[in-house]
């Protein structure tokens, strides 16, 4: 059995997360969230919403955030792999502007906590991949931002040497920089 474990990681309040997991021969039961259990380890993320998307290997999802009522986000692989990146958007935030990646599968279980303020994406390295994504605050399209998946300020060591093909959305084929961003306005 192992129980939750919470580290902290190199971007200023992202946190790597070990989920309690009890496993025998018929299989395991994960348990990603327990708010007294958050609480008693400095995150206080009421959560409100929670989704799952499905994606292929080789599908980025870009670097995306919430710009207006920023949410705090706990990510999980439910099946798979994935190469995650957090980058650190607060412009007063000593790590601004410095991304970390994480590779989180079904078989680690580990979680990101991500706090309001960063932008966050993903490179499906399984043929197929189902990420939960809970979040503190309900999402609303129009306020949807991100900033391109290979922007050369960020320098995002992504692993596409892992895939045969980047495959990107309409949306993240046309993000604006990591300049840009600063130009319109950083959390």
């Amino acid at each position: 059995m192992q129980h939750f474990s919470f580290e902290s990681a190199e971007l200023e309040g992202l946190k790597v997360i070990k989920s309690f997991c009890a496993d025998d021969n018929r299989g395991y039961l994960v348990k990603d969230y327990e708010r007294d259990v958050y609480l008693q380890n400095g995150i206080d993320a009421p959560l409100q919403e929670c989704f799952y998307t499905k994606s292929y290997k080789g599908v980025i999802r870009a670097n995306h955030f919430q710009m207006v009522y920023p949410q705090k986000k706990l990510i999980r692989v439910i099946y798979g792999e994935i190469y995650d990146v957090v980058v650190d958007l607060r412009k007063n935030s000593k790590t601004f502007g410095e991304w970390q990646g994480f590779y989180l599968s079904e078989q680690n279980k580990t979680q990101l906590y991500i706090p309001e303020g960063f932008s966050h994406g993903y490179l499906v390295l399984s043929d197929i991949s189902i990420v939960s994504y809970k979040c503190s605050g309900k999402f609303y399209s129009k306020y949807d931002g991100g900033i391109m998946w290979d922007d050369p300020d960020l320098s995002i060591e992504w692993p596409i040497h892992l895939v045969n093909e980047v495959i990107l959305g309409e949306k993240d084929k046309n993000l604006p920089s990591f300049k840009e961003f600063i130009k319109l306005g950083a959390f």
